[in-house]
């Protein structure tokens, strides 16, 4: 077996088990969805091959930034991507582009640094480690007279009960007294690592809130 063969074997399946580590034990555990999940994987291993190409060959290196810009500038049609999983995303296309170059360079220690690197930094943000995140989330109110500030806190009560989401402040937006509705901003935390809720749970509730609005 040719030594340019071996790498290739040896950076594919180190490239393919840190996208798995990333996918499989830091994004899903926390997200329980699996609508991304085909393309993280998909994406991070035929980037690999084709960025395997580019430093094989000769091929100029505007070509290969160029490709890159593509892939990381893609949308599909269909339905738009959270900017939680386009982060995700622009890791698992950047992540192939990085381990390419540094298995063609045999920087093998280079690389497994870059690798961990990343695996810790994303394990760290996404258990919250020093950081408190919170997620809003717009939602259509028809008890309008719960709005004013003197109801506050019975409007809070009332957001929490009907979503099931701990909802710590809300802002008042578009009001419209013809239709008695109002366009509010509720803000809640995001989902610890150690909650007894359920992932199921919480995205029940995220589903409710999306009905509302």
């Amino acid at each position: 077996m040719s030594s340019e063969l071996l790498a290739f074997i040896v950076g594919a399946g180190l490239n393919f088990a840190v996208a798995f580590l990333i996918v499989r034990f830091v994004y899903y555990p926390l997200t329980q969805d699996k609508t991304y999940v085909f393309t993280f994987l998909t994406f991070n291993t035929i980037i690999y091959f084709v960025m395997s190409l580019l430093t094989s060959v000769e091929i100029g290196v505007g070509v290969g930034f160029g490709l890159f810009a593509i892939f990381s500038v893609l949308r599909y049609r269909t339905d738009e991507i959270p900017i939680r999983e386009m982060t995700y995303l622009f890791v698992i296309i950047a992540l192939p582009v990085v381990n390419a170059m540094l298995i063609a360079g045999q920087d093998v220690a280079q690389l497994l640094l870059a690798d961990l690197m990343v695996l810790a930094v994303l394990y760290v943000l996404e258990r919250e480690w020093g950081f408190q995140f919170a997620t809003s989330q717009r939602v259509i109110y028809e008890q309008i007279e719960l709005i004013t500030p003197a109801n506050r806190q019975i409007l809070l009560a009332d957001l929490r009960e009907r979503t099931g989401l701990p909802v710590k402040r809300v802002e008042i937006g578009r009001i419209d007294f013809l239709r008695d509705t109002a366009e509010l901003t509720i803000f809640y935390d995001s989902l610890p690592p150690d909650s007894t809720a359920t992932n199921g749970d919480w995205q029940n509730a995220r589903q409710a809130v999306e009905r509302e609005s």
